[in-house]
């Protein structure tokens, strides 16, 4: 089965990426596989700190992940997978594509602020000419109802 993959971080614009592959898994009987990544940054080394803070992150991430799953069963019928990672977020979304090659499609949202389109978004088209499946990038102030209308066909 292709799966879209899609990444669960912190931005408001990752619902839009969450949304649109899930609505489009649904409607291509694909998958979504959910890469939620713990930067190494954040987590502290010595003396056992480091397990526990990464099991906090982990505790964080599923319970945000469960939010975005109770959605995708009960809207658009799909069941997500969730991957989580430690490292830097671009390395390991490029890590994660060579890993599974059912991934059919990488789905980001481009932030909405004059900042940029973001960091993964800038270092996946960075990478475009490695990658061994395309990138959907999904604006990430489009409305609910643009986002279902584009989702359809």
């Amino acid at each position: 089965m292709r799966k879209l993959l899609v990444v669960l971080d912190d931005t408001r614009e990752c619902i839009n990426a969450i949304r649109f592959a899930a609505l489009r898994a649904a409607r291509t009987n694909g998958g979504v596989q959910v890469l939620a990544v713990i930067p190494a940054g954040e987590i502290q080394h010595g003396m056992g700190v480091a397990d526990v803070m990464r099991a906090e992150a982990q505790d964080r991430i599923e319970a945000h992940f469960e939010v975005f799953a109770k959605w995708m069963r009960d809207r658009p019928g799909v069941e997500p997978e969730l991957i989580i990672r430690e490292g830097d977020p671009g390395t390991e979304l490029l890590a994660q594509v060579a890993a599974d090659p059912d991934i059919g499609v990488v789905v980001l949202a481009a932030a909405s602020d004059s900042s940029g389109p973001g960091p993964l978004v800038t270092r996946l088209l960075r990478e475009m000419p490695n990658m061994t499946c395309p990138v959907t990038i999904v604006p990430g102030d489009l409305s609910r109802e643009r986002l279902e209308q584009v989702t359809r066909g």
